[in-house]
């Protein structure tokens, strides 16, 4: 792993652990660094600069429109509940919301449930 993408995935794994997502574990996705919930991936880095985030397509397309500086998509991801994120420009406090939303797709409903209690 290249020194800049160990130290992107840093930065998403130490937001993810102050967010407090319960479950969460480091493991590998396509080859690269990933945080996964229950054995299922949520992130994962795609290269030094994006990180990929499972997100609904309803609010894939809503965050692509609304900011595409941070937000994107190649072909690839076209019809597909994950979005890109542009690392250098997206502060903490948005990623951090990314990376929430991200684990709320996969977590299994009974373990998003309890995490939300526990945040109001």
């Amino acid at each position: 792993m290249s020194d800049d993408l160990e130290r992107s995935f840093e930065r998403v794994r130490r937001l993810a652990e102050a967010a407090g997502l319960p479950e969460t574990t480091v493991g590998t996705s396509y080859g690269t660094p990933a945080l996964l919930v229950k054995g299922k991936s949520f992130v994962r880095m795609k290269d030094p600069h994006t990180l990929v985030v499972m997100c609904a397509l309803e609010e894939k397309e809503m965050l692509m429109e609304l900011d595409p500086s941070l937000f994107f998509e190649t072909d690839h991801y076209k019809g597909w509940p994950a979005m890109l994120v542009r690392l250098a420009p997206i502060d903490d406090e948005a990623l951090t919301q990314r990376l929430i939303a991200a684990w709320r797709e996969k977590a299994p409903r009974r373990l998003a449930s309890r995490f939300d209690a526990k945040s109001n």
